[in-house]
């Protein structure tokens, strides 16, 4: 297999989502806690470039927080 270098590939992990209006967005000051529609068992989506490739689960082992990939899309399963 031929090494790629220099590509960058941006990751994302979606964790939740919440619909508000942007007033309500612009009023919230530091520290504001915006409650997401998941919760702790959800699994996460997971992005490269915003385009979903995968789901997974998030593990907190102490201090470090990684996520576990449970399911890797196939180019078939990825809408155009």
């Amino acid at each position: 297999m031929t090494t790629i270098k220099g590509v960058e590939v941006e990751l994302s992990v979606v964790i939740g989502r919440r619909t508000m209006p942007i007033n309500h967005l612009l009023r919230m000051g530091r520290g504001a806690v915006i409650e997401l529609e998941a919760s702790v068992n959800d699994e996460v989506e997971i992005l490269a470039n915003m385009i979903p490739i995968g789901r997974g689960d998030v593990v907190v082992d102490g201090d470090r927080i990684t996520v576990e990939i449970t399911k890797k899309y196939n180019s078939s399963d990825i809408a155009a």
